[in-house]
């Protein structure tokens, strides 16, 4: 049997596990509720998770709730199914046992391969036991007449073996002896197995937030070409906190994230895109304070920036420090460095279709321009920014909009909703743009 898998994502936003088996009537219940999800409560890539969700002893029986679930609804699931079996970098008999169970899971007789796109392989250690899980893999595929590397392998790093192989991973992917360059797909980081690992302690009990193994993944995965994705957040009731963490990784460039929940699922899915509409905030002691719209006048209400015109000129107060500006053109400036844009989808549209006029024109640079008004303490300014457009800026553009188009290509079950939020002709103009 050939069941050749076809990972083109550029993109994942939400990494989203279920117990695999749960004591119960029905051990499958948590699996089977999670493999119905649809539109933006259907995460992008959803983990059965044979390993630290579902209890030792019943880990066999996950394997074929496994096997029985995804058989029968995995068709019309509409985002990735990769399981996480069992592995230690330090234990043969679980890495066993893990083998064990993808040869159940995957066995093409009983209907549920042709719907699973991998493996997640947890606390692998050093690269020669990535070369191992890949193996393993190898095998299963060799075992059912499955093509190789068609079975997508995904690690979670949560050992400082792990997080050294990331830094590895051009050197070994390629290699023949391996088949590592077909078959990873993800990085995914697991803050509290790293923690246990590095044994890392807290005054209050709290994971530290390890800000070096977001990033290390988020490298290696770019060096490697794969996908990074954030850990767990457990406050699950945390949204703000959950939005933040998400903030935080992707100007690492780790778009993804662990959900627990499919309400943190719906969260991690729309975040990540562009907003419908841009908005104006104000930076001030490392805070980001946004501004109200009134017809097109952005305002600020609050006591950390204050504004009043004198006799001579402008007294500006910016948290902790007072400017005393001698004119209009002095105080503008001085708005201007506090003062940010946040750019709708349209926005970024907008600003990339007039760059390939341009260039289309001939013309290798063009100047782009945000302004608005600004009310602070019921006085009003007109600032403006400008920004030079070159190949460059037009590229790095391209990074929301290229999230968008997976999105978009990847989860057709999600289009009524991205229409609802944007509308139709916006999504068709987004779609078609830097093509």
């Amino acid at each position: 049997m050939t069941v050749t898998k076809q990972r083109n994502r550029e993109f994942v936003r939400t990494f989203f596990t279920s117990p695999a088996a749960v004591d119960g009537e029905d051990t499958a219940e948590m699996a089977r509720k999670a493999s119905q999800l649809r539109g933006m409560q259907a995460p992008d890539v959803w983990v059965p998770d044979n390993e630290d969700a579902t209890a030792p002893n019943m880990r066999d029986e996950g394997a074929e709730n496994i096997v029985e679930v995804v058989s029968e609804n995995g068709a019309e699931f509409p985002g990735e199914i990769h399981p996480r079996i069992v592995w230690h970098r330090n234990d043969p008999a679980t890495r066993y046992r893990g083998l064990q169970h993808m040869l159940t899971i995957a066995d093409p007789e009983d209907g549920a391969i042709e719907h699973i796109d991998g493996f997640v392989v947890p606390e692998v250690g050093d690269v020669d036991d990535w070369k191992k899980a890949d193996e393993f893999i190898t095998i299963v595929e060799n075992e059912y007449g499955l093509e190789e590397g068609s079975i997508a392998m995904s690690v979670i790093v949560e050992s400082g073996e792990s997080e050294i192989a990331t830094s590895r991973l051009r050197e070994e992917v390629g290699k023949p002896s391996n088949n590592l360059d077909q078959r990873l797909f993800m990085l995914v980081d697991g803050e509290v197995d790293y923690t246990k690992a590095m044994r890392g302690m807290t005054p209050t009990g709290e994971l530290p937030p390890w800000p070096e193994l977001r990033h290390n993944t988020s490298r290696g995965a770019s060096a490697a070409d794969l996908i990074a994705v954030d850990g767990p957040y457990d406050d699950i009731r945390d949204v703000e906190g959950y939005k933040d963490r998400m903030v935080e990784n992707r100007a690492k460039g780790q778009i993804g994230i662990w959900a627990l929940t499919p309400g943190q699922v719906e969260v991690a899915n729309t975040n990540p895109l562009p907003p419908e509409s841009g908005h104006w905030f104000f930076e001030v002691d490392d805070r980001e304070i946004d501004l109200e719209d009134d017809d097109g006048v952005q305002v600020y209400e609050g006591d950390r920036v204050s504004l009043e015109e004198t006799g001579d000129g402008y007294r500006l107060t910016v948290g902790t420090d007072t400017h005393e500006l001698a004119d209009e053109d002095e105080l503008k400036e001085a708005l201007v460095d506090i003062a940010s844009y946040v750019p709708s989808l349209g926005d970024i549209v907008d600003s990339m279709e007039e760059f390939e006029a341009a260039k289309e024109a001939g013309k290798g640079a063009i100047a782009m321009t945000q302004a608005t008004t600004l009310r602070i303490d019921g006085v009003e300014v007109d600032i403006a920014r400008d920004r030079m457009w070159d190949e460059a800026t037009y590229q790095a553009a391209q990074t929301p909009i290229n999230l968008f188009q997976d999105v978009h290509a990847n989860r057709p079950d999600q289009h009524e909703e991205l229409e609802e939020l944007y509308g139709a002709e916006l999504v068709e103009r987004a779609t078609q743009v830097g093509q």
